[in-house]
């Protein structure tokens, strides 16, 4: 378990999860992450670290940056939310149903590019046929 005293600056956890500075900044103008301050210096806790997880995890998800805030604004610190735990399981069913529909739309998209690809080269089997007929009665 990580030291949950442990402050990270903004360089220390953009550099751990392999994102740039302004990545943090801007997840912070949209109201996802609100670090301490430190002088001048932003600095995060270890739950705001727990929290740049989520968000990762969300986006890698495809989850929009509205449904994570949403998501994020029912979480209460040592308190289990059963609202936030709703609200969790709707944008996963929402986000599941939408991954389905895609991966339908996807193989469909497959199946008729494979056809097309198999007519294009029973074309240019004929045209490569007929020109070599043609060349060898030349």
């Amino acid at each position: 378990m990580r030291d949950q005293n442990k402050l990270y600056s903004v360089s220390e956890l953009a550099k751990e999860f392999s994102l740039t500075p302004q990545a943090l900044r801007f997840y912070e103008e949209k109201g996802l992450l609100s670090p301490q301050r430190a002088g001048t210096a932003r600095v995060f806790d270890y739950r705001d670290r727990a929290r740049l997880i989520l968000i990762l995890k969300f986006r890698r998800l495809g989850f929009s940056l509205e449904e994570i805030r949403e998501y994020l604004s029912h979480y209460r610190p040592d308190t289990p939310n059963p609202e936030q735990y709703r609200d969790g399981l709707n944008k996963i069913r929402r986000r599941i149903e939408a991954l389905e529909r895609m991966r339908v739309e996807v193989d469909e998209a497959l199946k008729d590019l494979r056809e097309m690809e198999n007519d294009a080269r029973r074309r240019l089997a004929d045209c490569e046929q007929r020109e070599a007929a043609g060349d060898g009665e030349g």
